[in-house]
C-alpha cells in the first residue's frame, strides 16, 4: 500500500480529531473527578485552538496546491 495515501487521513486526524477527542475526555473527566486546573485548561484550549488553525492552514496550502500544480499529490509516489 503506497504511504502517500494514508498521510492526508492521519495528518486530517492528528489536528482535527485528536485533540477535539482529548479535549472530550477530559471535559467529562473533569465533571467526574476533579480536573483540570485553570493553567493545565488554558493549555489544553490554546492547544486545540492552534489544531484547528493549523488544520485550516493544510487545508489552504492543498486547496492552492491543487489549483497551481493539480499532479502534485501522484508526483512523490516513486
Amino acid at each position: 500500500m503506497n504511504m502517500d495515501v494514508l498521510i492526508v487521513p492521519l495528518i486530517v486526524f492528528m489536528v482535527i480529531v485528536a485533540p477535539l477527542w482529548l479535549i472530550l475526555h477530559y471535559r467529562s473527566k473533569k465533571q467526574v473527578g476533579k480536573g483540570f486546573s485553570d493553567e493545565e485548561y488554558q493549555q489544553l484550549n490554546e492547544l486545540a485552538s492552534r489544531a484547528e488553525k493549523m488544520a485550516e492552514r493544510i487545508e489552504t496550502l492543498e486547496a492552492i496546491l491543487d489549483a497551481n500544480s493539480p499532479q502534485w499529490r501522484t508526483k512523490h509516489e516513486n
